[in-house]
């Protein structure tokens, strides 16, 4: 900021926790201004603690902003979609966590293995600046869909989007990843962190993830399962079932790993869910 304004560690904690909770920076700006905060001073902390540039909060915080969306938790035993059934195994409360059964069927795991393999690149991550960089503690290699680029990535994200209850557009390209013996990927969050720098620029576009769906095209012949260590738990990787779990407000719990394949491959497809649109609607 210019000039800097001292931000007391519980204003930073409030913004951080209300943009978290699916609030838009011109309601936190109202807020505050209800509150009694200068409209001027006000932008330039929401600015700093959100890494945005100045410029951005220069909107009228009169217009109604709508809530972050948050997905639904499939619930059912069965829930079937387009004549399409996907069976709930396994339902964990914290993280939001479920095992899904049949969300692929062996042709449709067969033929994202087939398009996938002749784009496939050394895995990226998201660095703090937003920026795709290579990462020691993903050792696989992946690409991505765009939306809709073909019938059957569009039947899948639709099949998401109907048993989530989030619209098509939240969600960022399908990304496919393939593994071979020893790789892995170290624990991690899916979530951006709001305390690095970069936050402001990743979630530009979209807001906050707050869901992810993976999805198991094969089954390895040893390991390469889904461990999530702090409510330890292993998901074991079986080709056309998937783990969706939910992590609103940057859950601690969702900390996750893909373990090392021990023999044979692992293929995934990875679903990320965003709180806001993170692409246009596709023309009709």
């Amino acid at each position: 900021m210019h000039p800097r304004t001292t931000i007391s560690p519980e204003l930073r904690e409030w913004i951080l926790a209300t943009t978290l909770a699916g609030h838009g920076v011109p309601d936190v700006l109202r807020l505050m201004k209800e509150s009694g905060y200068d409209p001027r001073q006000s932008r330039s902390i929401v600015a700093e603690v959100l890494k945005l540039p100045l410029a951005a909060l220069h909107a009228s915080t009169d217009q109604p902003v709508p809530q972050g969306l948050r997905t639904q938790h499939p619930e059912a035993p069965d829930v079937t979609i387009d004549g399409h059934t996907v069976h709930v195994t396994l339902s964990v409360d914290t993280p939001a966590l479920r095992v899904l059964d049949g969300i692929l069927t062996d042709q449709e795991c067969a033929e994202l293995i087939a398009l996938a393999r002749p784009r496939l690149q050394r895995a990226l991550t998201v660095d703090t600046e937003g920026r795709q960089q290579v990462d020691q503690r993903r050792t696989s290699e992946g690409m991505f869909f765009t939306p809709n680029e073909l019938p059957l990535i569009g039947r899948i994200e639709q099949r998401l989007a109907s048993l989530l209850g989030v619209p098509e557009n939240h969600g960022e390209g399908l990304q496919i990843l393939h593994y071979l013996p020893g790789q892995a990927y170290e624990p991690h969050y899916d979530w951006f962190d709001p305390d690095q720098p970069g936050y402001g620029a990743v979630t530009a576009t979209g807001g906050q993830r707050v869901a992810s769906v993976v999805m198991y095209l094969n089954t390895p012949e040893q390991g390469g399962g889904t461990a999530f260590p702090e409510i330890g738990l292993t998901i074991t990787a079986r080709r056309g079932s998937a783990i969706y779990f939910a992590y609103e407000g940057g859950d601690r719990s969702s900390l996750h790993a893909g373990l090392p394949v021990l023999r044979g491959e692992k293929w995934i497809a990875t679903k990320w869910l965003r709180e806001r649109p993170f692409r246009k609607q596709r023309q009709a």
